[in-house]
C-alpha cells in the first residue's frame, strides 16, 4: 500500500519508536495523527511533521474511540495505517522480597500494553472496514509492537513478557479475521533500542546489555523500527506474523 496521501494514526507517537514512525510516515507523504498520553510530546512531534496531536490513554477503550473520532474529523477520513507503539516497561518479580506480590504491576502492564494495543487495533480495523478498497482490494494495515520479550525476556519481566507475548500471539488470528475486509495485521518485536525506557538505565547496565548484541553491536535506532514499519505497509504480502528486529540478540536470564 502506498503511504503517500493516506492517513496514519500512531500511538506512543510523542517519543521513541512511535515518534520515529510518525516522522517517517509524514516524510513519505502521510497525514499523521500523533496519539500519546503525554500531550506535550505529541504536540512537539505533530508540529515538527505537520500532523495533529491527540491525547489518549490507550488502556481506556472510550478514550481510544474518541481519539479516532478526533483524528478522522481533523484529517478528513479514517486512517488506513495504524501503528501501536504506546507501552510501559515496569519490572517486578512475581514474588519479591518479604514475599511481596506484584499483581498491581502485572495488571497495569497488561492494561497499557495488551489491552491498549487491542483497543487501538479494534477501533482501527472497525473504521478501515468501512473505507473503499484500493486497487488490490486492500483497505488498511495494522502494525502492533511486541518485543523480543515475547520469546526471551529476563528475570523480573514476567508481566512485560506476558503482555508482549500476547500481542505476538494475536497477530495471526487477527489477520485471519480481518482478511475478509482487506486489512492486514503485523507485529514488530524490537530488541534493545535507544528509547526513553533504555535511556533511563545506568551507563554500566547499558554497556553490559549492548555487549550481548551480536551484530551490529549497538542499540537499535528508532528510525530502524520506522523503516521496517514502512516496508510492512508497502509490501502487501506481509500479513499475520511477528518480525524480530534485534541484531540477533537473545537475552540472558538477567
Amino acid at each position: 500500500m502506498r503511504i503517500d496521501g493516506n492517513i496514519a494514526l500512531v500511538t506512543g507517537g510523542g517519543s521513541g519508536l512511535g515518534a520515529a514512525t510518525a516522522r517517517r510516515l509524514a516524510a513519505q507523504g502521510a497525514k499523521v495523527a500523533v496519539v500519546d498520553f503525554n500531550i506535550d510530546g505529541a504536540q512537539a512531534v505533530a508540529e515538527e511533521i505537520g500532523g495533529i496531536a491527540v491525547q489518549a490513554d490507550v488502556s481506556d477503550e472510550t478514550a481510544v474511540g474518541a481519539a479516532f473520532d478526533e483524528a478522522e474529523q481533523k484529517l478528513g477520513g479514517a486512517p488506513r495505517i495504524v501503528v501501536s507503539c504506546a507501552g510501559v516497561g515496569m519490572a517486578a518479580r512475581i514474588v519479591g522480597r518479604e514475599r511481596k506480590l506484584s499483581f498491581d504491576v502485572f495488571e497495569q502492564t497488561l492494561k497499557v500494553n495488551l489491552f491498549g494495543t487491542y483497543n487501538v487495533m479494534s477501533h482501527g480495523a472497525c473504521r478501515m472496514a468501512e473505507l473503499e478498497p484500493l486497487e488490490d482490494g486492500e483497505r488498511g494495515v495494522v502494525i502492533n509492537t511486541a518485543s523480543v520479550a515475547w520469546q526471551d525476556e529476563q528475570l523480573g519481566q514476567a508481566a512485560y513478557a506476558a503482555s508482549k507475548g500476547a500481542i505476538a500471539s494475536m497477530c495471526l488470528p487477527a489477520a485471519r479475521e480481518f482478511a475478509q475486509s482487506g486489512i492486514r495485521v503485523m507485529a514488530i518485536a524490537p530488541g534493545l533500542f535507544h528509547t526513553p525506557m533504555m535511556e533511563g538505565l545506568p551507563e554500566e547496565v547499558a554497556v553490559k546489555i549492548t555487549a550481548n548484541i551480536p551484530f551490529p553491536s549497538r542499540l537499535g535506532e528508532p528510525q530502524e523500527f520506522a523503516m521496517l514499519a514502512e516496508q510492512i505497509i508497502a509490501n502487501p504480502f506481509l500479513n499475520g506474523t511477528t518480525i524480530r528486529l534485534d541484531g540477533a540478540v537473545r537475552l540472558p536470564p538477567r
